[in-house]
């Protein structure tokens, strides 16, 4: 029963934000005529307006991100083309990212740097966990399995540092950037700033769910190896 309990549990904690975020921006999806352009020429004006034209902007079926390496704001198809406050609330989310870029915050700088050493480490720990065994056994001696254990989780330390800090930055992103941008700028009525709200909320717990699952992968390596 506690095994069923905690599958649930897990279940719940893992995927709820997202079923939260793709319910939320489904939402407030639906076409509005009312609205002055795409979320790609939303995106492709914001971007002007902040002096940074050499960004471009692009459809993509990979997820709405902001590539700083190609310089690129990516967004989905229906967000790209359609005319709906997701699309406006998530194409300024995304340039909100552009901007932390351009502005060279520190919070986005360790991130990016950071995820660029996690994806090493991913793989590093894979293969620390499934030697680990075999290298112990050839060394006989606890020490040493305990030595490569200590390895891995160090390595898997590393993804639940930059899940969380991922967080502040996409909260940034959000509400540091994209809210005044679209009320100050008067982008969309009075009467839709609550929805829009909502949809940059659900753009910024995106990751929430990413930095619970390895915060629970690495609790449970601990606990089954202590």
């Amino acid at each position: 029963m506690l095994i069923v309990l905690g599958i649930v549990l897990l279940l719940s904690v893992t995927l709820l934000p997202q079923l939260l975020v793709r319910r939320i921006i489904k939402k407030h999806g639906a076409d509005r005529p009312d609205l002055p352009g795409t979320g790609g020429e939303l995106a492709r004006h914001l971007l002007d307006r902040f002096g940074l034209e050499t960004i471009t902007v692009e459809e993509t079926d990979l997820g709405d991100h902001y590539d700083p390496d190609a310089r690129a704001v990516r967004l989905l198809k229906q967000h790209h083309d359609g005319r709906s406050l997701s699309a406006a609330a998530v194409a300024a989310h995304e340039v909100g990212h552009a901007l932390q870029h351009a502005r060279g915050e520190r919070m986005l700088a360790w991130r990016q740097r950071l995820a660029k050493l996690a994806m090493a480490t991913d793989r590093i720990a894979s293969v620390f966990f499934i030697a680990a065994p075999v290298l112990a056994i050839l060394a006989r001696t606890p020490l040493a399995f305990a030595a490569l254990v200590a390895v891995g989780l160090a390595l898997m330390s590393v993804r639940v540092i930059v899940n969380l800090v991922t967080l502040p930055v996409e909260f940034d992103a959000s509400f540091g950037k994209a809210l005044p941008i679209l009320q100050e700028g008067k982008y969309l009525n009075e009467n839709d700033m609550p929805a829009a709200k909502s949809v940059l909320r659900a753009a910024a717990f995106t990751y929430v769910a990413s930095a619970l699952v390895s915060l629970i992968n690495l609790a449970r390596w601990i606990r089954v190896l202590r």
